[in-house]
């Protein structure tokens, strides 16, 4: 039975990883895309010169990519809480899975802008 047991373990936690990552990776490219644009848009010599926005947004998300996700779990309990209703669970780890995916998409963006001849 302890073969049968972990193998419906197994199929549970896929099941969940799945969820975590498709939900997160929606979310990410919803608000990571805009987020992304902005920063290109705003930077120097582009669409919309605004560097004071440039730079700022530039700053919070180099800052955000540079926390470990552990760390960035617990800082963000209180709101996993708030918005979730629990901070356990793979739910409550869609909260700053999605803050971490959002950063790492908008940079992504910002590098597919940058000229590489």
């Amino acid at each position: 039975m302890q073969g049968q047991e972990l193998l419906q373990s197994l199929w549970l936690a896929t099941g969940e990883t799945f969820y975590m990552v498709s939900i997160s990776a929606v979310v990410a490219i919803l608000l990571g895309l805009p987020l992304g644009l902005i920063l290109v848009m705003t930077g120097p010599g582009n669409l919309v010169d605004f560097p004071q926005v440039h730079k700022v947004l530039g700053a919070i998300v180099n800052t955000g990519r540079s926390f470990p996700f552990i760390i960035l779990l617990v800082v963000l309990t209180p709101l996993t809480r708030l918005i979730v209703g629990t901070s356990i669970g793979s739910t409550a780890a869609l909260v700053p899975l999605t803050l971490a995916a959002i950063q790492f998409f908008a940079r992504i963006a910002i590098f597919f802008n940058t000229d590489l001849s």
